[in-house]
């Protein structure tokens, strides 16, 4: 065997994230949230479908009820 000198082992280091409502810093509780209350701001929002995936609808890959993906190959 080699003579290595013993590394201590590497400890995972978190970083404090700030609360993504009101930019508070996040508590273990509620993480990454501050509080209960932007963490159901936050859920408010994704129930009334504030937040969406924008889509550009002019590709044309995939015509809706054509059973064909976006490789044009039939299911």
């Amino acid at each position: 065997m080699t003579d290595r000198p013993a590394t201590p082992p590497l400890r995972a280091v978190r970083m404090a994230a700030n609360c993504p409502i009101c930019g508070k810093p996040g508590t273990a509780n509620y993480r990454p949230f501050c509080s209960k209350r932007c963490a159901d701001i936050d859920l408010g929002r994704w129930l009334k479908e504030g937040y969406r995936v924008p889509i550009d609808e002019g590709t044309g890959e995939e015509e809706p009820g054509s059973g064909r993906g976006p490789t044009g190959q039939g299911s």
